[in-house]
């Protein structure tokens, strides 16, 4: 598979994290508030019977760090990785509970992680190999460590939602928001020269 239009990856990883991203925080939205468009929002009340809520928490958890890695595109790669074991657990939950459709969905959704781990193949060789230099990894953009604050905060701004979420609906929507658009200066700040 030749590499795709740069384009093409952004609105994979975006389709992704999007996914993810808003599958988890509806779980964990006051009366599962947010949008998302694949579930199950109650999805932690389903596995409290079993006693595997904290578990379902974390999954959702899980759901909204990756899928935000994703969403932003910031770190869709590191996102694409962290995505396997993400899919391999929902998978192994659905089929535990016998639900039917659902597998085909995470197939598809692990295809397209594929497709967006197989753009970025020329990273894994060093990490296979340990990091030896010898092999020559494309040149990227150059990230900097105040932009990566700014994303970090804007991924803590979407968990604060979560909270906020019990009290005012609207509210936690704008802090969402909020959080997108410091996530898309985060890039911006990696080209502010330092002072």
């Amino acid at each position: 598979m030749k590499n795709l239009p740069r384009i093409i990856l952004m609105l994979i990883s975006i389709f992704l994290g999007f996914t993810f991203w808003g599958s988890g925080m509806a779980k964990l939205f006051y009366e599962h508030r947010f949008f998302g468009w694949i579930g199950p929002v109650w999805l932690i009340e389903r596995l409290e019977p079993y006693g595997l809520g904290f578990y379902g928490k974390f999954i959702a958890l899980s759901q909204i760090g990756i899928g935000y890695m994703l969403v932003t595109t910031r770190y869709k790669l590191l996102g694409g990785i962290m995505m396997l074991p993400l899919i391999g657990n929902i998978l192994m939950v659905t089929i535990s509970l016998e639900w039917s459709g659902t597998p085909y969905v995470l197939a598809f959704l692990l295809l397209l992680d594929l497709i967006l781990l197989w753009q970025y193949r020329d990273f894994f060789r060093p990490l296979i190999d340990e990091g030896k230099s010898r092999y020559d990894v494309k040149s990227r953009h150059i990230r900097t460590r105040n932009g990566h604050l700014v994303w970090l905060a804007s991924l803590g701004l979407q968990f604060f939602a979560i909270q906020v979420s019990f009290w005012s609906w609207p509210i936690a929507l704008l802090i969402v928001i909020l959080g997108l658009i410091m996530s898309a200066i985060s890039f911006r700040v990696d080209h502010t020269p330092s002072i």
